[in-house]
């Protein structure tokens, strides 16, 4: 079937150029450096129908289709990442569509899927970076991507998608580069980061790096803080679905009263689903990754990081885009009244927005579990 993403492979961009090297926002350049990307569909013949997807904090660049295996990743491609994460967004007929559009996602610089991240071979010493990795922002995310599109010969981009904090770097991509985007989605996120999700991000750093085996980050050659990664995700996790999700999900868990850790006895079956969660987690992911990603969420700076003086000088450069907004009514994550910020500025600045809730009772999962309340107003929009 034309556009079809059964079966896909990642692929990867290698950027080597010491005379324009990648300059970060803080810290040193980056002359060289690793995307691992994957594209559903084909571009057609000016290259104008290629939509950029941002993954979420712990996602990858395999949005869709089915991908059994990725090189070099080191047994973090466990079974629950074989299925791409949009899956039922992303292919022929769907939101998505890739009969008409080329969808291209890519691993986060910082990322452990493929990309150059704290988890890679450093050039310069033959050993993992680990935390000699330089410190990011969210706008180097969004530069190694440019560069990306720029290598595959993408001028102008027909949208840019992106859930949660994958939704700060759409709207840094629309601001830092108004004339590379037509239109613009933000999905589950905001303009900052809110209060609440500074004080759930530093609870999960020093988790982290509270775990003896952490090590300052200098880890890979002895035994993983899989204990603190895992309270990160739990400390996390709550914030994804609503609690109400949360009871129904943990319903048929085994309770296992035997104590992983200390004195206490488990005696409900949320304590073992968040066990669960935790354990599972560590299996696929960094946490050198974990706290890079984090680092640049509690930095954001959607003015400065997009060179701007402030929000209505920023958002008066998307006057030519057309912005679709989505919140979810249940989401504690992202409250929908940081999508009412962000649609408020958006019409201060007379930029072209239609703002969508979404009426779930998943949380802020519901972007990833529930096509058909997302699905219509995409096809819609991203059909113009």
């Amino acid at each position: 079937m034309t556009g079809s993403t059964e079966n896909v492979r990642t692929q990867f961009f290698d950027y080597d150029n010491p005379t324009r090297p990648l300059k970060l926002r803080v810290g040193p350049v980056l002359p060289r450096f690793t995307l691992a990307y994957e594209m559903y569909g084909k571009m057609n013949s000016d290259k104008s129908n290629v939509i950029l997807v941002y993954h979420a904090m712990t996602g990858s660049q395999h949005a869709a289709g089915i991908n059994p295996h990725v090189p070099g990743v080191n047994g973090r491609w466990t079974d629950e990442m074989k299925v791409g994460w949009w899956n039922d967004f992303i292919g022929p007929g769907k939101a998505l569509d890739t009969r008409k559009f080329c969808v291209i996602c890519a691993n986060y610089l910082g990322g452990c899927y493929g990309s150059t991240g704290p988890a890679s071979i450093n050039p310069a010493t033959g050993r993992r970076w680990g935390p000699a990795f330089p410190v990011l922002r969210m706008i180097d995310i969004v530069n190694s991507q440019m560069l990306l599109l720029d290598y595959l010969g993408v001028k102008q981009l027909h949208a840019v998608v992106g859930a949660s904090i994958g939704g700060f770097l759409c709207l840094l991509t629309a601001t830092k580069y108004p004339d590379r985007v037509r239109i613009v989605v933000p999905i589950g996120s905001g303009v900052e980061t809110t209060v609440y999700q500074r004080i759930l991000n530093f609870e999960q750093v020093t988790a982290i790096e509270a775990d003896p085996n952490f090590k300052g980050g200098d880890y890979y050659d002895g035994p993983r803080p899989d204990i603190g990664l895992a309270l990160a995700r739990r400390i996390a996790h709550k914030t994804f679905v609503s609690l109400d999700a949360l009871k129904e999900r943990a319903r048929d868990e085994v309770v296992s009263h035997k104590p992983p850790h200390g004195w206490y006895e488990m005696n409900h079956p949320i304590e073992s689903y968040m066990l669960h969660q935790g354990e599972k987690f560590v299996k696929r992911f960094d946490a050198n990754t974990y706290l890079r990603i984090i680092d640049a969420w509690q930095w954001f700076d959607l003015v400065a990081e997009a060179g701007a003086r402030g929000f209505l000088s920023l958002f008066a450069r998307c006057r030519k885009q057309e912005f679709l907004v989505f919140s979810i009514d249940s989401d504690l994550s992202f409250e929908p009244v940081e999508q009412a910020k962000l649609v408020q500025l958006l019409k201060r600045a007379k930029v072209n927005v239609m703002w969508i809730t979404v009426h779930s009772e998943k949380g802020h999962d519901a972007f990833l579990l529930e096509p058909k309340l997302f699905s219509p107003h995409l096809a819609q929009v991203l059909g113009r």
